[in-house]
């Protein structure tokens, strides 16, 4: 069996613990591969609330928080390009988190994703749904999911 060659590798933030710690752990990944590195982030949209007896009304696009987000990814870029990369790229876009970040991954398919943990509880994993588990089931690669040192993992719902 020959050894992995990643020379693309996509890695997903959003400025929280689990992804600060998913892209040193890409960082470190592409200086020994040698590796082009993706930085991208998604501003999820804020959802309009409606209640459920009033009639359909059209609503002006949800709006999101962009400009944070893009925040996230130039300072992600310079942390990676101080680390000694030269190939770093950085993408903001907003949407449905999952739904953009496969997207993402379609149109540029990387050798690796690497993606942080959140560690949700069961019960909150079902509410809200899990993207790294989104992306373990349904990238176009393999994927890498990272815990930041001493955080344990949840048991799966039964």
């Amino acid at each position: 069996m020959t050894a992995p060659h990643f020379q693309h590798i996509t890695v997903a933030v959003d400025g929280s613990e689990h992804a600060n710690a998913a892209l040193d752990i890409a960082i470190d990944l592409a200086q020994r591969y040698g590796s082009e590195l993706e930085i991208v982030a998604i501003a999820p949209l804020q959802p309009i609330m409606m209640a459920p007896n009033e009639p359909f009304v059209a609503a002006a696009i949800p709006p999101t928080d962009r400009p944070r987000f893009q925040q996230i990814v130039e300072a992600a870029v310079k942390h990676a390009e101080s680390a000694g990369l030269t190939a770093v790229t950085g993408v903001c876009a907003d949407g449905v988190v999952v739904d953009e970040l496969l997207g993402e991954l379609e149109e540029h398919t990387p050798d690796l994703l690497v993606i942080g943990s959140r560690g949700l509880s069961a019960a909150k994993r079902l509410l809200l749904g899990s993207v790294s588990s989104a992306m373990v089931n349904h990238a176009p690669c393999p994927v890498l999911v990272v815990r930041p040192p001493g955080t344990k993992a949840t048991k799966p719902a039964p």
